[in-house]
């Protein structure tokens, strides 16, 4: 999740209305030839002496690690109260997620050879700052074998005023927020018209993300029966703001529509004066008319809808970019291999007008029964029409492989980004997603001991 790194400018201009919101989005429309790809990345920090997860103070901790990058690695801190909570450099941030998950937030670069390198030298430095303090760092969507009460709590406002109100709206938010890891993908549009096309292959196509990098099988010491346990906290963590977006695939959709959907979710924070005020379950509406109880009388700024943009939790999320949300964390080549699917998919005219072929008849239902199949049975689930998931998978890669190929974005050795995909071509052809293979090992080669998880899936 985004780490502000300053506080609200009390000063800012305030909100005159919607239709500046809808004008915000817009800005975010880019020719073609400035178009970019953002990957982030969440690892569990654990203690490799008796496998505790990685806790925010001590000598080995998720503090030392953040003091370790930057007086290494030189690296700009980024504090709270106090705090150490994050770290920026170069356009790129690491955060801290609600139960110490390490995040790379990367820099927008050019091509998957630049963010692949990003992701390589960020694991890199995080490696050589953990060795010698006995810290590893785990590629998995959830947590293995910690419970909740386990799991640390990093000194972060925003998360204090989240875990209470999580309660209230479902019964899995705070898995979500302390248990789980995920990669994601940020992309660009060039119109509205391309936004919506692109949100709506995306969001269609979010369950095979979810099949493909199927990496949680594991919880409190055992399987879970999931295939993707990360997926299905999702489906209970709070109505309100995630899920599958219906309306995106009505006639009409676009910033505006979007811009309805966001004040229509409901609050959970405000900062001012370097702390965040408990806004949990309140209207931004409200807050636009001034009448926010909180706040009476006083009117957001554009940081504050940014703020609030941050808080919703869909598949996919626009802001002025569009973020794929729908998979599992996992190793370094599933990081790289997760970019250069979307970017295939949707960086070519052809491969999305080819990928919008696919799944243009998907019904609503048709797509959330895919969504509710994908995280149990992987990519044996069955799509509209007849297939499965891998049948589906297979003329997905074959498109976004023919995506990359048109982008003819070559490495400094002459390669284009292709060859980014070959871990997911073994997948589809295989049918079994990385989770089924781990459960193979643990009823196999590891007699059940789940602490093997953490040599095999350690960075």
């Amino acid at each position: 999740m985004t780490t502000p790194t300053s506080d609200i400018d009390e000063s800012a201009p305030r909100i005159s209305g919607k239709a500046e919101l809808v004008d915000w989005f817009e800005a975010g429309c880019k020719p073609k030839d400035q178009w970019r790809i953002g990957t982030e990345h969440e690892k569990f920090g654990f203690l490799i002496d008796g496998l505790k997860p990685l806790p925010y103070d001590g000598e080995a901790s998720v503090k030392a690690m953040l003091e370790g990058l930057r007086d290494r690695f030189g690296w700009t801190p980024i504090e709270e109260g106090g705090h150490l909570i994050g770290l920026k450099k170069d356009g790129a941030s690491v955060s801290l997620e609600p139960g110490g998950q390490f995040e790379l937030s990367g820099a927008p670069l050019e091509h998957i050879h630049e963010t692949c390198n990003e992701v390589g030298a960020h694991l890199r430095e995080v490696k050589e700052i953990a060795e010698p303090l006995g810290v590893g760092f785990l590629g998995l969507g959830a947590s293995p074998i910690w419970s909740m009460d386990d799991t640390p709590i990093m000194p972060k406002g925003r998360y204090k005023i989240m875990r209470a109100y999580m309660d209230k709206v479902g019964r899995l938010g705070r898995q979500m927020m302390f248990r789980t890891c995920t990669v994601q993908s940020n992309l660009d549009f060039g119109s509205e018209a391309d936004m919506v096309k692109k949100f709506r292959v995306s969001l269609a196509l979010q369950p095979l993300g979810t099949a493909l990098f199927a990496n949680s099988p594991f919880m409190d010491g055992r399987p879970n029966g999931f295939l993707s346990y990360r997926s299905q906290i999702w489906t209970d963590t709070d109505p309100d703001r995630t899920g599958m977006l219906p309306f995106v695939f009505e006639d009409g959709f676009g910033f505006e529509r979007y811009v309805d959907y966001a004040l229509d979710v409901p609050m959970y924070f405000v900062r001012r004066g370097g702390t965040y005020l408990d806004a949990s379950g309140l209207s931004f509406r409200d807050f636009m008319e001034g009448k926010l109880p909180i706040l009476p009388g006083e009117r957001p700024a554009i940081d504050d809808f940014e703020d609030h943009l941050s808080t919703i939790f869909p598949e996919v999320r626009l802001k002025r970019f569009l973020e794929m949300r729908g998979s599992d964390s996992g190793p370094w080549d599933s990081l790289c291999a997760f970019s250069a699917f979307w970017t295939g998919v949707l960086y070519d005219d052809g491969a999305l007008d080819a990928a919008w072929d696919l799944v243009k008849d998907w019904s609503a239902p048709e797509r959330e029964a895919v969504r509710q199949g994908a995280r149990v049975l992987g990519l044996k689930t069955p799509v509209p029409g007849g297939q499965s998931l891998q049948e589906i998978g297979k003329a997905v890669l074959d498109i976004a492989r023919s995506g990359l190929r048109a982008r003819a974005k070559l490495s400094v050795s002459g390669d284009n980004e292709t060859g980014f995909l070959g871990s997911l071509d073994e997948i589809v052809n295989s049918g079994l997603t990385p989770a089924e293979r781990l459960l193979e090992r643990y009823h196999g080669a590891w007699n059940q001991d789940l602490r093997r998880v953490f040599e095999e899936c350690a960075y």
